[in-house]
């Protein structure tokens, strides 16, 4: 497996890099195939942060699914045990989703991978980062999973139904909402 650990406007110590290394594999442990894991290090500079110093991002890709967590403290090691706790929680939620849905015998076959690619484009002073990425054909419980596994308020993606693309979104209620073109 490829761990990757780099740090933003940080320098990340050797044995806190090693720590990050281990816990990583540990909890990467529940997926055979995960093979690439980042790990991202970044320090606010503010002393009046209140949700803390440190933050570490976890990105890898777990059968098909994209899966990211964050975490923000005011230790690096802090930051990276909690990111670290709350990935094989998502891994571990990850993989009884994907048991159920065999036991199901209903969408057995995940789709493959979405990379997405950042590219900042500095033509417009609102836009400061730009994803791009393949959407292929997912149902809507494929879409949720992906959401949530990513962390994210909303999922773009290509319904396999309609063969649409749609929007799925959380409510302020905590419900989700979907949004189709008529």
């Amino acid at each position: 497996m490829n761990v990757r650990i780099h740090g933003r406007n940080t320098e990340i110590a050797d044995d806190v890099r090693d720590l990050a290394h281990e816990k990583v594999e540990h909890a990467s442990r529940i997926f055979d195939d995960v093979t690439s894991v980042d790990v991202e290090f970044s320090e606010n500079g503010n002393p009046r942060q209140t949700d803390g110093r440190y933050r570490v991002e976890i990105t890898s890709n777990a059968a098909g699914q994209i899966v990211r967590v964050e975490s923000d403290a005011f230790d690096a090691r802090a930051a990276l045990d909690t990111a670290s706790d709350k990935y094989e929680r998502q891994l571990r939620r990850l993989k009884e989703r994907l048991i159920q849905r065999s036991r199901k015998g209903s969408h057995k076959d995940l789709n493959p991978a979405v990379d997405p690619v950042d590219d900042l484009h500095d033509r417009d002073a609102v836009i400061v980062k730009r994803k791009r990425f393949a959407m292929r054909p997912m149902s809507v419980e494929e879409a949720v999973l992906q959401m949530e596994m990513l962390g994210h308020d909303f999922f773009v993606f290509l319904d396999a139904d309609t063969g649409r693309q749609s929007v799925l979104y959380y409510r302020r209620d905590g419900d989700l909402g979907m949004i189709e073109p008529e």
